[in-house]
């Protein structure tokens, strides 16, 4: 999953979203906050678009902020109709226990702390959580909001401070950076696999062979 969420950040797709500037910041959202992430890809977007335009950091922030809560509304209804079978089966069982059990110490704040902390913590078990127990919308849409609000505008200002130093080093290091990301996605897409399809299955009938 993380292999396409990369592939989506090279080549053509990655210009044209580029090109789209703030809207493009809203479909890299509703990517990001789905089941087939970009590993660090809006931080990464934002950062360009504000060192290319440094007085609009603000406006790019703002465009970013909608684009998570939109991407990660959709995450949220989607698991309301899916039921806790379907984390269960993304996560395992244990993992989403502990989530469970963090939504009822303090959901708002589980969810805004969550969407405030950088990859590689995975912000989608939290999203579909919300869903699953039937958090209330608006103050699902609220706290999201407060986290990705919080760490994209910081990152944008971060983008207007620096945006020079950041452009030149990408110019200088795109292809070993791109070939990275595309690695990285590549090894986190195989990795996933072989959990799912190989580990979590064998080691679910051994539980079930001692229990």
């Amino acid at each position: 999953m993380k292999a396409i969420g990369s592939f989506l950040l090279t080549g053509g797709v990655w210009n044209w979203l580029l090109h789209l500037g703030g809207p493009g910041l809203i479909l890299v959202g509703l990517i990001d906050n789905s089941i087939v992430p970009i590993p660090g890809g809006m931080d990464v977007f934002l950062i360009l678009l504000t060192a290319r335009d440094r007085e609009k950091w603000w406006y790019y922030a703002v465009m970013a902020t909608v684009g998570a809560v939109v991407g990660g509304y959709v995450t949220y209804r989607l698991a309301r109709k899916g039921g806790k079978e379907g984390l269960e089966k993304i996560i395992g069982k244990k993992r989403a226990e502990k989530v469970y059990e963090r939504f009822e110490k303090g959901a708002f704040s589980t969810v805004a702390i969550g969407a405030m902390i950088p990859p590689p913590f995975p912000i989608v078990p939290v999203l579909m959580t919300a869903g699953i127990l039937q958090y209330s919308r608006k103050k699902f849409a609220a706290a999201l909001a407060v986290g990705r609000g919080i760490r994209f505008f910081a990152i944008a200002y971060l983008g207007r401070l620096y945006g020079t130093a950041i452009l030149g080093w990408l110019s200088r290091y795109y292809k070993p950076f791109l070939y990275t990301l595309i690695g990285l996605g590549v090894l986190g897409g195989v990795g996933a696999l072989v959990y799912f399809k190989w580990y979590r299955p064998r080691h679910q009938q051994t539980a079930d062979a001692h229990g």
